[in-house]
């Protein structure tokens, strides 16, 4: 088991196409959840095995205390936008609520829309790979997402 890359679910888009579950992104609380190599993530999975803490995604939780809760952090500064056949989810990077987090292996992290129940509670949006493992100790730990976005999408 493996992480090997970062996608968007293929739920997610079908979903929002086909108006069955009511996501805003632009309004809605998105979260950051981290995870260790013990999981395999894959795009392809239903809906209900996105969600936080269904499918693969209840092992393997990386997490320390309140720097940075088995829920995740918050996605801030969310901009949901498109431009030139272009859709681009960003965020301002997100970090640890302070400076005495400590984490071991984490390899990537799920994002997931905390504010809607159904059809899906806490359904996946998208899994992003960090690349390899990364740990920090007693410090500030920081998801530094891409300057062209969390992903985009070309139409």
């Amino acid at each position: 088991m493996a992480w090997t890359t970062s996608e968007i679910f293929t739920s997610f888009i079908t979903d929002k196409l086909n108006n069955a579950t009511a996501m805003n992104l632009g309004t809605d609380q998105l979260e950051v959840c981290l995870f260790d190599n013990t999981i395999t993530p894959s795009q392809t999975v239903a809906s209900a095995s996105t969600a936080y803490n269904a499918g693969i995604w209840t092992t393997g939780f990386q997490y320390s205390g309140t720097s940075w809760p088995q829920l995740g952090r918050p996605l801030a500064t969310v901009t949901s936008t498109f431009a030139s056949n272009v859709y681009k989810l960003g965020a301002a990077n997100t970090s640890s609520a302070d400076g005495t987090c400590t984490l071991s292996g984490t390899y990537g992290c799920l994002i997931y829309d905390n504010t809607i129940a159904t059809p899906v509670a806490k359904q996946g949006i998208c899994f992003n790979y960090f690349g390899g493992a990364v740990t920090i100790t007693s410090g500030t730990f920081t998801v530094a997402w891409n300057a062209s976005g969390i992903f985009t999408l070309t139409l």
